[in-house]
């Protein structure tokens, strides 16, 4: 679902800006009265924290120069 490793995700602001979002979110569900789905919308708050600042990203791989015929 989540790729750390596409270039959407490289910014930090935009790292932190998806697990923020969730947590606010389900704070608002369960304000209203609504546990289900801030359990839900935490779950994808967790799972994206996960994937996005737990789990180890690949390092860069270095692209070939290009070479020159002769």
């Amino acid at each position: 679902m989540i790729d750390p490793n596409h270039p959407f995700y490289e910014p930090l602001w935009r790292r932190l800006l998806i697990p923020v979002v969730c947590a606010v979110w389900a704070a608002f569900e369960l304000y209203t009265g609504e546990p289900i789905w801030a359990i839900i919308v935490g779950a994808m708050g967790v799972y994206a924290t996960y994937k996005l600042f737990i789990e180890k990203r690949k390092p860069p791989t270095p692209k070939p120069l290009d070479e020159k015929q002769e």
